[in-house]
């Protein structure tokens, strides 16, 4: 058996496995356009995987928004993989056209999420 292989790749943030309810706007692959609230499996500072019904191109414009700021991303599909066998739609990887570490609203942030270094607090003198 040969041996396992490490994948390497140095990503550029962190990954958070989180369910957050979007809205995706775009054209489908027949070229109509179409406008879905769907969720996420994961997300980062560059972008989410997420279910989406409507089948779509590699390389499609989308726009995801957070309803629950009605902030807006543009974005571009670089991952297309399976259906979700639930009924959930096909898995869909998109990437944000600019790094937006608070567009999903999540009230931690990881340390590679931003451009500053993190710095722990300084201890409490007695």
């Amino acid at each position: 058996m040969p041996p396992a292989t490490a994948y390497t790749k140095d990503r550029r943030s962190s990954r958070v496995f989180m369910r957050l309810r979007v809205i995706v706007a775009g054209k489908n692959r027949v070229g109509r356009r179409f406008r879905e609230t769907c969720e996420t499996i994961v997300i980062n500072a560059h972008g989410a995987l997420l279910y989406l019904a409507q089948p779509v191109d590699d390389d499609a414009q989308l726009v995801v928004t957070n309803p629950f700021t009605q902030e807006e991303q543009e974005c571009r599909v670089v991952y297309l993989g399976g259906d979700s066998g639930r009924n959930q739609g096909q898995r869909v990887g998109v990437e944000f056209l600019t790094p937006a570490p608070h567009f999903w609203g999540v009230d931690f942030e990881q340390p590679d999420w931003s451009g500053a270094p993190t710095r722990s607090a300084d201890p409490i003198p007695n």
